[in-house]
C-alpha cells in the first residue's frame, strides 16, 4: 500500500528487466538516496545470476515471490513491451508503486487500465520519458513558455537513428508489431510526449509506415519476417498551449545509416527554436540548443543553473533518469501526482495508436 508521508526509510525498489534495467536504472537508483534498490526479477534463471552477482542483490524469476517480498514497495519494469501490462496491473494489485519504461502496453486500453487501477489505490506510476529531465529539453519548455517565438507556426522533428540499419542485427521482439516492436513505439512515444509537453498534443494526424528491413536472421541464423515499421512519416496537428493549432511534421527511422539524429525545430512568429543532437551513440550528451528572434543574431542557450545536473556519468542515459526516479519518490512519499505518469503515457499512446491505425504500411 502507499508508503506514508513522513515515512524516513529509503524506499526499496525491485526491478525487473535486466537491459536498459541493469545498465541504467541501477546506477541511477544508487545516486536516489530516498530509493535502495532491494531485488531483482528475469524470467531466465541465468541471466538473473549473474545480475544478482554483479549488484550483490536478491533475485527473483517468479514474479508472485517478487510482489510477496515485504522489502519491495515499488517496482521499475523495464521489460519489453509485451509483458507490461500484466506485469504492472498485477502489481499495482499488489500495492506496488511503479515506474514503467515505454511504450506503457501494447495499446491505449490497457494504459487506461492501469491508469484506472493506479487512481484506485492512490499508487504512483512513474512514465520513463526522461526528456522531460534533460536540461536543455527544460531550457526549452521554459523558453516556449515564456513566448521566446511568439506564436508556434510550424514544427518539425526528425528523429533518424541507424541502430537497426545493419540488417544481421538479430530478429527479436523489436521486429514483431504484436510484441510492441517498431519504430513508432520506440521513438514515436518518446516524440509524442516531448511535442505534448513543449507544444501541445496530437489532435489528428496521417502516417506512411515503411519496414525497410524485411527479413532478419534469429538465433540460429535461420531469416525469420519482420513486420514492424522501422520508418515512420507523420504529418500532424498539435492543439498547442496558447490555444491555437500548429502543422508538425514527425519523421522517425532506426535504419537511417549516418542519420542525423534526434531535431526539433520550432518555427514561429518571432522566431526559431532549434534544439538537437546528432550523437547517435548517447542520447542526452551532444544536444546544442539555439534561438534566432528577428533582428537579433542566433544565439547558443545554455541550460540555467537550476536546471543542470548536480552529478553526470559517462552513460549519459543515467543522469536523467536519477532526475525522474527523484520525482517519482517524491511523489511516493508525499502522495501527490507523478509528472510524467500515466496521464501522459495514455496521451503518448493514444497518439501511437492513432498513428499505426492510420498508416499506409509499405515495404
Amino acid at each position: 500500500m502507499p508508503l506514508s508521508p513522513s515515512s524516513s526509510a529509503p524506499i526499496g525498489v525491485a526491478i525487473a528487466g535486466l537491459g536498459f534495467g541493469e545498465a541504467v536504472h541501477l546506477p541511477a537508483l544508487a545516486a536516489n538516496p530516498a530509493l535502495e534498490a532491494v531485488a531483482l526479477w528475469h524470467p531466465r534463471q541465468e541471466r538473473l545470476d549473474a545480475a544478482c552477482a554483479s549488484s550483490g542483490l536478491k533475485g527473483h524469476t517468479d514474479w508472485d515471490a517478487l510482489l510477496a517480498d515485504p522489502a519491495v514497495d515499488a517496482v521499475i519494469i523495464a521489460t519489453p513491451p509485451q509483458p507490461r501490462h500484466p506485469l504492472a496491473l498485477q502489481a499495482l494489485q499488489a500495492g506496488k508503486h511503479l515506474l514503467l519504461e515505454k511504450p506503457v502496453a501494447l495499446n491505449a486500453q490497457q494504459v487506461a487500465e492501469l491508469q484506472r487501477e493506479a487512481i484506485q489505490r492512490r499508487l504512483s506510476v512513474a512514465v520513463d520519458f526522461e526528456y522531460r529531465a534533460v536540461p536543455l529539453f527544460q531550457q526549452a519548455a521554459r523558453l516556449l513558455q515564456n513566448g521566446a517565438v511568439g506564436t508556434p507556426w510550424l514544427v518539425k522533428m526528425d528523429w533518424l537513428m541507424s541502430s537497426r540499419a545493419n540488417p544481421n542485427r538479430a530478429w527479436s521482439w523489436y521486429s514483431q508489431a504484436d510484441q510492441g516492436g517498431g519504430v513508432i513505439g520506440a521513438l514515436g512515444t518518446h516524440a509524442f510526449d516531448t511535442l505534448a509537453w513543449l507544444v501541445g498534443p496530437v489532435q489528428q494526424l496521417q502516417t506512411i509506415t515503411r519496414t525497410a528491413i524485411a527479413e532478419r536472421p534469429d538465433a540460429q541464423g535461420h531469416l525469420r519476417p519482420v513486420d514492424a515499421d522501422d520508418i515512420a512519416l507523420i504529418n500532424a496537428e498539435l492543439a498547442t498551449h496558447q490555444g491555437g493549432t500548429v502543422a508538425a511534421q514527425i519523421a522517425l527511422a532506426s535504419v537511417a545509416r549516418n542519420g542525423r539524429g534526434c531535431w526539433l525545430e520550432i518555427y514561429g512568429s518571432e522566431g526559431t527554436l532549434v534544439l538537437g543532437s546528432d550523437n547517435q551513440k548517447d542520447y542526452v550528451h551532444g544536444f546544442s540548443l539555439t534561438l534566432h528572434r528577428d533582428g537579433e543574431s542566433t544565439r547558443s542557450i545554455q541550460a540555467d543553473e537550476d536546471l543542470r545536473f548536480a552529478t553526470t556519468w559517462s552513460d549519459g542515459r543515467i543522469a536523467p533518469v536519477s532526475r525522474l526516479q527523484g520525482w517519482w519518490a517524491e511523489s511516493i512519499a508525499g502522495g501527490t501526482p507523478m509528472v510524467p505518469g500515466l496521464a501522459e503515457g495514455l496521451s503518448s499512446q493514444q497518439a501511437c495508436d492513432q498513428a499505426l491505425k492510420v498508416s499506409t504500411a509499405t515495404r
